[in-house]
């Protein structure tokens, strides 16, 4: 062993740390000698923890490796001796034995001293793991400190005190009204916090006083609520009385005087849904009011509109479950018709209670009106019941439908054909149920035209598809049912009007009124030789109309006629659009006349002029006449420029031909223009026409 090693202890007392409690065992015979041996100074123990604290970690770690050397060597020269086959001697290998041995001593000794520096490596770090722990703790209560005085700040920052919610009197008024003794302007005017305590002062004054009225007002209104109570029970006392007078005054009333009719039609009419109740109310007052020839009534079943009134109708649509067993489900499509049927007929199902609307005419006809509810789509329809006066009534071919329920009060306002509903949601809802649109059920339901709606209080919005139902009001029905109510008369004395003269038509005669002859020359020479109705589909295909088809001025709900004028060899057709709106939109007339060739607005500009002064110029005939024969006074024109046209342009032929039309009508200018325009204006007090 080197001499550089440290001498090495074989025996290694036991030591023990401070604080460790050990137990000693002793004789009692060396009991004396501990006693005595325990007043004598003693050195101090050794220990190897001690040692530690001493010793150099890199010496350790060089010691360990010249150690680890030496053992190496000392085995190689053991190995290399006996491999070389010499016979070394007992006492070279057992100094070679002791050295190793020495040298292994030498590492425990150092893996002892490791093992001691690591557990105090551990120790210090779990000390400080410890403090580093307790300092984290001390954190995490101070962080915790700081959030809770944060959260007391902001709660503080964030208080809404009861006052700031008191709506006080501006300060100007506070000064103004407040006394000296509350208002303080000496001290208030410089610190606005005493300010906001007298202008508190001042509210609490005032509210008190308030109160006090409040209470004297309450008073007041208990002793007037004692009195009605008083007066209502004497008047409930007059009830059975009352009912007993009128009772006894029953034959009274079979005198014009229907007090007990009305008496139970008001009653009825609670049971009325809110349209239809809105429409009878407004009626009623609009008859007593202002239109005596308008009467209101209220027809159905009242026993079954109280049961109608608490049952809850509404549409449940039943799904198909996948979970449901095989034999529920063939049951359940067993009965699927059935009950789509079922659902289908409540979707149309009208309220018991109807209200009938009577509107007399000045000529004695009468139009009645029934108006019905549809629960489940929430819309209102008509149905259209015509008695025409005895001296109205006329047998026509082509006037058949125009006063049919169908097409009478057909676009009434502008647009309202009342061919659909005009609740965009009925379309979903039928469409739901498999059912074809609103048009297919009219017949059976009724029209839901646009003004039925506004005289029962619902206005739609027309397009819009996400609207919600509208909430029947009275002012709707109120500002429409004068307005309505004219419209309905012109209407009917229109229709029969128009009626008569197509009865007139039909026999080749043009019935002009008295007060309208004066607008056209006493005698024409043109002949009106047919007048028939034609089906859309003819319409269409006639050349000359193809200009207005174009425009879009012509559909399926016109009433459609041709008329033909003949003069000698000439011939005039025209094809004739009675919109459904006559005479609020007047006829529109396309025109061809055949006479040396076929000529239409379309290649003769004479021609265009002639359809313009029937078509656009018609408010000259109006002005003179009754609206009501504007489609005679519009023929009655095309007649009067039918002759124009044929004398103008016979004068203006080739003098070598002969003149197959003589000149009848007073034409200072027979043509104007490079397009050779004909006068169709007639002047009537001067008995000449001339050119626009």
């Amino acid at each position: 062993m080197s001499s550089s090693t440290n001498p090495i202890v074989k025996k290694r007392r036991r030591t023990t740390r401070p604080g460790s409690e050990i137990s000693i065992t002793t004789s009692s015979k060396d009991v004396k000698k501990v006693k005595l041996m325990s007043h004598e100074p003693q050195e101090p123990a050794y220990s190897e923890e001690k040692e530690v604290d001493l010793r150099d970690p890199q010496k350790d770690q060089a010691m360990f490796a010249t150690a680890c050397g030496e053992v190496k060597t000392c085995m190689k020269n053991i190995y290399d001796m006996k491999m070389e086959g010499q016979q070394p001697g007992p006492s070279e290998v057992s100094e070679k034995r002791i050295q190793a041995s020495l040298n292994f001593v030498t590492l425990k000794k150092l893996n002892r001293v490791a093992h001691i520096r690591c557990k105090k490596a551990k120790d210090v770090t779990h000390e400080s793991k410890m403090k580093v722990d307790s300092f984290h703790l001390q954190l995490q209560n101070l962080l915790y400190e700081v959030m809770h005085l944060q959260k007391e700040i902001r709660k503080c920052l964030e208080f809404d005190s009861k006052d700031e919610d008191i709506d006080l009197v501006e300060v100007d008024d506070f000064y103004q009204d407040a006394p000296a003794e509350i208002s303080k302007p000496e001290i208030t005017q410089k610190d606005p916090h005493q300010l906001r305590l007298a202008r508190l002062d001042w509210e609490l004054e005032q509210r008190q006083r308030l109160a006090e009225k409040c209470k004297d007002a309450q008073n007041n209104k208990d002793i007037f609520l004692k009195e009605i109570r008083t007066k209502k029970e004497y008047l409930d006392s007059l009830q059975p009385k009352l009912t007993d007078v009128l009772q006894s005054t029953q034959p009274l009333q079979m005198l014009s005087m229907p007090y007990e009719e009305t008496r139970t039609q008001h009653k009825t009419a609670r049971h009325l849904p809110r349209p239809l109740y809105i429409l009878y109310v407004q009626a009623s007052a609009y008859h007593e009011a202002c239109d005596k020839r308008l009467s209101v009534n209220i027809e159905g079943d009242l026993e079954a509109a109280i049961v109608e009134e608490s049952t809850n109708h509404a549409i449940e649509i039943e799904s198909d479950s996948d979970d449901e067993t095989a034999e529920r489900s063939k049951r359940r499509r067993r009965k699927t018709g059935d009950v789509l049927k079922e659902k289908r007929k409540r979707t149309l199902k009208k309220h018991p209670l109807k209200v009938t609307l009577t509107v007399k005419c000045s000529d004695g006809s009468v139009l009645c009106l029934t108006f019905s509810y549809l629960i489940l789509l929430q819309i209102v329809t008509v149905s259209v019941k015509l008695t025409p006066a005895s001296d109205s009534v006329v047998s026509t071919v082509t006037g058949g439908d125009l006063l049919s329920a169908n097409s009478l009060l057909s676009c009434l306002f502008p647009e309202d054909y009342g061919n659909d509903t005009p609740n965009t949601a009925n379309n979903y809802q039928l469409s739901k149920l498999g059912m074809d649109s609103f048009r297919a059920y009219i017949s059976e339901v009724g029209h839901p035209y646009m003004w039925v709606q506004r005289l029962a209080g619902l206005e739609f919005l027309e397009g819009d598809e996400d609207q919600e139902v509208p909430r029947a009001k009275s002012s709707v029905s109120a500002s429409h049912i004068e307005a309505t109510t004219k419209a309905l008369r012109n209407r009917v004395t229109a229709r029969l009007a128009l009626q008569k003269q197509l009865a007139s038509l039909e026999r080749h005669t043009i019935p002009v009124p008295s007060e309208s002859q004066c607008l056209f020359p006493a005698k024409l020479d043109g002949k009106f030789t047919n007048w028939t109705s034609i089906p859309y589909e003819d319409y269409i295909i006639l050349p000359y109309t193809r200009e207005v088809q174009e425009a879009e001025m012509v559909n399926e709900m016109d009433m459609l006629f041709k008329a033909t004028f003949e003069r000698k060899s000439a011939k005039l057709n025209a094809a004739i659009v009675v919109p459904q709106d006559y005479p609020g939109s007047p006829s529109l007339f396309s025109v061809q006349i055949s006479w040396r060739g076929e000529h239409n607005a379309q290649n003769d500009e004479s021609i265009r002029l002639m359809e313009s002064e029937v078509n656009v110029h018609f408010k000259e005939i109006m002005a003179h006449g009754s609206p009501d024969y504007l489609l005679t006074n519009q023929l009655q024109r095309l007649l009067m420029c039918f002759d124009v046209y044929l004398e103008a342009k016979s004068s203006l032929a080739s003098l070598a031909a002969p003149v197959e039309f003589s000149k009848d009508k007073v034409m200072p200018r027979l043509a104007r223009g490079p397009h050779r325009a004909k006068p169709y204006k007639y002047n009537p007090h001067h008995g000449f026409f001339s050119h626009r």
